[in-house]
């Protein structure tokens, strides 16, 4: 069975209430216990902090072990060369996802910072990324 890591970076945790005309009305609790029905194949896994030595922790504790990683390092994407650094140091592959499309939204959302230390980037389809994320694993692992 697969294993994967949903990481959620700094107000994430606001999903569900936080700009809904951007980021929807469902709170990732509730989104995350519909991926674990739709991928009852998956052993998956759910992390989220507002703090980035926490993420950085998090990482460096499952990313020798993770099948894959999808990670919305909000904020962070743009200015933690340390998130950057931590992927690189791990030998867990990592998916980046982006509820938003961040090249459509302020010049200083279009930099990510960890893409170079990502297989991809999964950026403006909603929730939807991190399924697609899921079956993204799912196919590398098949193949």
């Amino acid at each position: 069975m697969a294993r994967l890591y949903l990481i959620n970076g700094p107000n994430l945790n606001l999903l569900g209430r936080r700009e809904p005309e951007i980021y929807g009305s469902t709170t990732f609790e509730q989104f995350f216990e519909g991926l674990q029905q739709r991928f009852p194949e998956v052993e998956l896994h759910y992390f989220q902090s507002n703090h980035e030595g926490e993420l950085l922790d998090h990482l460096h504790a499952i990313g020798f072990s993770a099948d894959g990683i999808i990670l919305n390092a909000g904020a962070y994407t743009h200015t933690s060369v340390a998130l950057h650094d931590a992927l690189k140091a791990i030998s867990s592959p990592t998916v980046e996802v982006h509820i938003s499309a961040i090249h459509k939204r302020e010049a200083f959302r279009h930099k990510s910072l960890i893409a170079p230390a990502c297989v991809g980037m999964i950026s403006g389809l909603g929730l939807e990324g991190y399924a697609l994320a899921i079956q993204y694993f799912l196919n590398q692992l098949q193949s």
